[in-house]
């Protein structure tokens, strides 16, 4: 790890995920006029060339479930774009992480990717799960900015993508709730411009697209764009959990998911925000314009 002296340090947890690879992205193309240092977190030292093409990036191993490898990421850092998943352990996470940035005594300000699902009632597990990082964020008196956004456009790459390439179809127990789809490089530059600006510090942001979609509206728009007929299909509970769980999926991944169509189902994630435009100077992306850019991985 390499020191920087008189330059700020911004680590930048998940950073090989969905949301994290943009924010580095994101961050890098901007550090020049910033004079800021990414530290990109990473699991295995073996995915630093994901990031060799930008000069103000290095690389850190880091693991939520080994406190010396947080210990040793978190040298130096000035703020944190905090990624955690939702998983069993999630608070403990959240707790051992809070507790060596204050031992450490550094950071200043932290952006935190929470979810949308924090303002929905009914409440949700992943929205209780978001809302108790949330808490602990709060009660560490560490300056920060959580940011909740809907779902995510890429979803459509990243889990829906195979069948859609291989059948035509997407097979979902959504039914015909709509969803204010975002796509993550908005979020990306929402959260650069957080982790830029202090006047951002001690503001949740509900972070969505311009407009929401079923997912069979969402369909057409995919077939358009990639120049192939693509088809949402309806599916039952039961019918997804056991597909899920053919393919490996974890118990607990199982269940959120199916949490979250079921909100889908109800109306309650079709609210739709100006928080992008407000931040950053400019409209959402539209899911067209996601639609056109991802095409390739439809086809």
């Amino acid at each position: 790890m390499t020191k920087h002296e008189g330059r700020e340090t911004i680590l930048v947890t998940g950073s090989t995920g969905t949301v994290g690879k943009e924010v580095v992205k994101k961050l890098a193309l901007s550090s020049s006029d910033h004079n800021v240092t990414i530290r990109a977190a990473v699991h295995s030292k073996n995915k630093d060339n994901k990031f060799n093409q930008y000069q103000a990036v290095e690389t850190v191993n880091m693991d939520y479930n080994n406190l010396e490898t947080i210990a040793n990421a978190l040298i130096q850092v000035d703020k944190l774009f905090l990624l955690i998943l939702a998983t069993p352990n999630m608070t403990d996470i959240y707790s051992n992480l809070v507790k060596e940035i204050k031992k450490q005594g550094r950071i200043n300000h932290i952006v935190m990717l929470s979810s949308m699902a924090v303002e929905i009632k009914p409440r949700t597990t992943t929205g209780l799960l978001h809302r108790q990082g949330e808490k602990i964020i709060e009660e560490s008196g560490i300056p920060y900015t959580f940011l909740r956004p809907s779902g995510f456009m890429q979803n459509f790459v990243n889990y829906l993508g195979e069948t859609i390439r291989n059948q035509n179809a997407f097979y979902i127990p959504a039914g015909i709730g709509q969803v204010s789809f975002i796509d993550v490089r908005d979020i990306a530059s929402v959260s650069a411009q957080a982790l830029s600006d202090n006047r951002h510090m001690g503001m949740a942001y509900t972070i969505t697209g311009q407009e929401a979609l079923s997912y069979g509206q969402a369909a057409e728009i995919l077939s358009k764009e990639s120049g192939k007929g693509i088809s949402y299909v309806y599916i039952a509970e039961e019918d997804y959990r056991k597909e899920m769980k053919e393919i490996g999926m974890d118990d607990m991944f199982i269940d959120l998911t199916i949490e979250f169509y079921s909100i889908i189902r109800a109306g309650y994630a079709s609210q739709t925000t100006d928080t992008v435009e407000k931040i950053t100077g400019r409209k959402p992306i539209r899911f067209t314009q996601f639609a056109k850019d991802y095409a390739k991985y439809f086809r």
